[in-house]
């Protein structure tokens, strides 16, 4: 499952569309948490809005919903970062849903996030040359950090890691889903480089090849 921050990362490295109606670039819009539709809410916690007061679906938004619908009420296009259809949502002023529109301060914190994110990579880059385990595991264990660098740390402890870094990897709840998921393939990947597997009877690590655990002496040949 994607975070909010998850979201917003995949968002800002992609264009921003054009709204189909006006040709105006549309504007990042955080929904508010209200349910919407069928009460299910939004697929997004990130929308693309069109806030042109002279596209035609808006100007000509009021007559259609006031003659259909009595409702002194326009709409704005919007379309969803997770696919390619653009829809429209009502608005019942010309600042409707405005006060949601993803502003400079954001961005600009997002800026600070992408410049996080360059100096965690940089120094994964590094510690993957020095073979520093030590820091790439803070790096991984730190919910401060990145959800972009933390996965890079899990996978690199796959390449680098020590057996004793399994016990950590595979117990620690990392609180996301692509982070557990990196850490278990770590997991694995130690095993591999180290011809290890888990005792199927006590989760002590043996040998791949061993015919008894060297840890409760039952026999793994073969289990």
């Amino acid at each position: 499952m994607e975070t909010k921050q998850d979201v917003l990362e995949r968002i800002l490295s992609q264009e921003k569309p054009v709204c189909p109606h006006c040709n105006r670039e549309m504007d990042m819009w955080e929904v508010p948490p209200i349910a919407v539709g069928d009460g299910l809410g939004w697929d997004s916690p990130y929308l693309f809005v069109c806030f042109n007061d002279k596209c035609p679906l808006y100007v000509s938004g009021w007559d259609n919903l006031m003659e259909n619908y009595a409702q002194h009420a326009s709409y704005r296009c919007i379309k969803s970062p997770n696919d390619k259809h653009f829809e429209m949502m009502p608005v019942f002023s010309s600042m409707g849903g405005q006060g949601q529109v993803v502003n400079e301060q954001v961005l600009a914190d997002q800026e600070r996030l992408k410049e996080s994110i360059k100096k965690g990579f940089s120094i994964l880059a590094d510690c993957f040359v020095s073979k520093d385990v030590v820091t790439v595991m803070q790096l991984l264990l730190d919910p401060a950090e990145s959800v972009r660098v933390r996965v890079k740390a899990a996978e690199m402890m796959g390449d680098i890691g020590g057996i004793d870094a399994i016990d950590l990897l595979a117990s620690h709840r990392f609180g996301h889903d692509r982070i557990t998921e990196m850490a278990k393939s770590a997991v694995a990947r130690i095993h591999e480089r180290n011809f290890t597997r888990e005792c199927p009877f006590c989760a002590e690590i043996i040998k791949k090849r061993a015919n008894l655990c060297k840890h409760c002496g039952k026999e793994v040949a073969g289990v």
